[in-house]
């Protein structure tokens, strides 16, 4: 499978009569999108909004974030099994809109969404503070029940990130990344003196809203399996996630997965990259064990040295994640696992809600307790109170000068499984 990433670079967004990008602007055409978005029957109401990187602005409570992409040439398209047939993707060449971010928002589990603030000290731990970010405020009929309401928002923000990447299709490409990933016949006989290893990548789905989607399929639905990583970079996974913002895999993360483009990046070098697999995260101990020795069996039936398990989410999903490492350890293969810590608002609590000797090699993406003061913004889009019952915040976080001080939980992509997130470290 190869994959062409046909990258437009977007620096600004604009109103205009025509969607399309012109000199790094993206100008859209606002009544297009809202006339698109109005015949779902589930919405009463769809406005319009722009966020830029470095304005006063906040908006609160975010649902997800989607890069805008389009299929140029190749089988399917993009957004699989939800805006577009269940054809497999990941091959022939995508247009990016890099730079460009939809964000959808709306009070739909209301302590599971989270902050983007575009500029202060919040901007410096969200990764869409530097996205030009159209943000869909979408409000639901009457008594819609929550699940249906999730699916809307779901469906909105993949069908305006399609439309404006539709839209560009005549855009000359500022770069073209490619991706091969070739099959296992030629994938497992090269470098050999080099270890063989594959991605764990663990999917949120323990319960209703707490889904990831995989060609339109609920991952609690399916055995680990698994998938193209040139796949997952073609919008074959999205986000159907209400949990803790922080560390919510968006739908723009699984886009961009730096795990993926790491591992690529270090292929032929530091070892053999030959594939991912996918595993779901489970509620009850019977579903754990079942999908854990799943993925390990595929593990070892492709022949692995090693693996790197991510995790989506906290608390119980630290069980799968401990579960992955030691059957992959005591089978024989080396695991690193990236995760992030609830270590409580001074750092001296149990960071981990499980563990085992064999999970000797793990990256933390920083302490989701830890407490930040976000301080007042000139522009608000949604619902300020909304800081108040969000995870992360409690009654009073939201001052009465619009000052909000809240744990790093509160923050999308503050602390990203992925590594898809701001933070760094430092030896001291």
């Amino acid at each position: 499978m190869k994959l062409e990433l046909h990258k437009v670079k977007v620096n600004k967004l604009a109103w205009g009569d025509k969607t399309e990008t012109k000199d790094g602007v993206l100008y859209v055409n606002r009544l297009e999108i809202v006339d698109m978005l109005s015949s779902d029957e589930r919405l009463v109401k769809v406005d319009l909004d722009f966020a830029m990187p470095g304005e006063s602005v906040r908006i609160i409570p975010v649902k997800d974030v989607v890069e805008p992409r389009c299929k140029l040439e190749g089988k399917g398209g993009i957004f699989p099994g939800m805006v577009s047939d269940v054809e497999t993707v990941g091959e022939g060449k995508t247009l990016v809109l890099e730079g460009a971010a939809v964000v959808t928002t709306g009070k739909i589990v209301r302590f599971q969404e989270g902050i983007i603030d575009m500029s202060g000290p919040g901007a410096d731990y969200c990764p869409y503070s530097k996205t030009c970010n159209l943000v869909l405020v979408l409000e639901p009929v009457a008594d819609l029940e929550k699940h249906d309401h999730e699916a809307a928002c779901r469906l909105a923000g993949l069908k305006t990130a399609s439309y404006l990447a539709e839209c560009c299709k005549g855009a000359t490409a500022d770069n073209v990344e490619t991706y091969e990933f070739p099959a296992f016949r030629e994938a497992m006989h090269a470098y050999p003196e080099l270890p063989k290893v594959a991605y764990l990548y663990m999917l949120q789905s323990q319960g209703l809203l707490h889904d990831t989607w995989v060609y339109g399929v609920d991952a609690k639905q399916t055995l680990p399996t698994l998938i193209g990583a040139t796949e997952v970079m073609d919008g074959a996974i999205v986000s159907g996630n209400c949990v803790s913002a922080c560390d919510k895999n968006n739908t723009y993360s699984h886009q961009n997965n730096p795990v993926i483009k790491d591992m690529y990046a270090r292929h032929g070098k530091d070892f053999n990259f030959v594939g991912v697999i996918i595993t779901n995260e489970n509620v009850t101990l019977a579903d754990k064990k079942r999908s854990s020795s799943y993925s390990i069996k595929l593990a070892n039936m492709i022949g692995l040295d090693g693996l790197l398990i991510s995790e989506e989410g906290f608390g119980n999903p630290d069980a799968d994640l401990i579960m992955n490492c030691w059957k992959a350890e005591r089978s024989g293969m080396k695991t690193a696992l990236l995760t992030d810590e609830y270590a409580g608002q001074d750092g001296a609590s149990q960071s981990l809600a499980d563990s085992c000797p064999e999970g000797d090699a793990c990256v933390t993406a920083g302490n989701a307790n830890e407490v930040i003061t976000l301080p007042p913004m000139e522009k608000i889009i949604g619902y300020p109170d909304e800081a108040n019952v969000i995870a992360g915040g409690w009654d009073g976080s939201l001052a009465s000068d619009g000052t909000i001080t809240v744990e790093l939980q509160a923050i999308i992509g503050a602390t990203s499984e992925l590594g898809f997130t701001k933070l760094g470290a430092y030896t001291v």
